[in-house]
């Protein structure tokens, strides 16, 4: 969607204010008179990532770390995001390893890639996918591994309504797909974090 073609503000709590009509709410009534402006400031908050580009936070790199060559892992980065089927949250965190190829980024540009991949419309599938596949891209490492555990509210607080219920998904490249052994010390990396030996 182009910026020409994006609803104004004015729409975006017009559409708010049906919402809570069709749910049987009167939006005039004085508890619900801020709802919609509030609505909107949390849909900005909510799905800013649709405003950045996740693969700048990549593009400043070291190679200077002194020969380091093995495997460098960023784990539990806690996200949230929303189902683009049921728009309901999407609480969990994340494990992202990778194999440098002589270079290396921030640990906190990881998480930025995360963080902006989980503030869109999302699938579990996808987002890791498109987190593995941005880390990949950019970076040009010899692997790739991504892990992501999520708890879908869409499936806690309606239609079967199952709580205690977690999806893992994962996305290996490179080396992690090819190779057994760096897959096998990726996935041992994320379970020390907990606590298993």
């Amino acid at each position: 969607m182009s910026a020409s073609d994006k609803p104004t503000r004015d729409q975006a709590e017009a559409a708010v204010r049906t919402l809570l009509a069709w749910a049987g709410e009167d939006p005039t009534r004085e508890g619900l008179l801020d709802t919609p402006k509030r609505v909107v400031e949390a849909y900005g908050d909510w799905y800013s990532g649709y405003a950045e580009d996740p693969r700048e936070f990549l593009q400043r790199t070291f190679k200077e770390v002194a020969g380091y060559d093995e495997m460098i892992v960023l784990r539990d980065i806690e996200f949230e995001s929303h189902c683009e089927h049921h728009m309901a949250p999407i609480i969990g965190k994340a494990h992202v390893g990778y194999l440098p190829d002589g270079k290396v980024v921030g640990i906190s540009k990881l998480a930025r890639v995360v963080e902006t991949y989980a503030r869109r419309f999302q699938v579990q599938e996808k987002m890791t996918a498109q987190i593995a596949a941005c880390i990949q891209d950019v970076l040009q490492p010899l692997g790739v591994g991504v892990v992501v555990e999520g708890v879908h509210e869409c499936m806690t607080t309606r239609g079967i309504h199952k709580r205690g219920v977690s999806m893992i998904t994962s996305k290996m490249l490179g080396s992690f797909r090819e190779d057994a052994r760096t897959r096998a010390e990726f996935l041992r990396f994320i379970e020390a974090g907990n606590g298993k030996r």
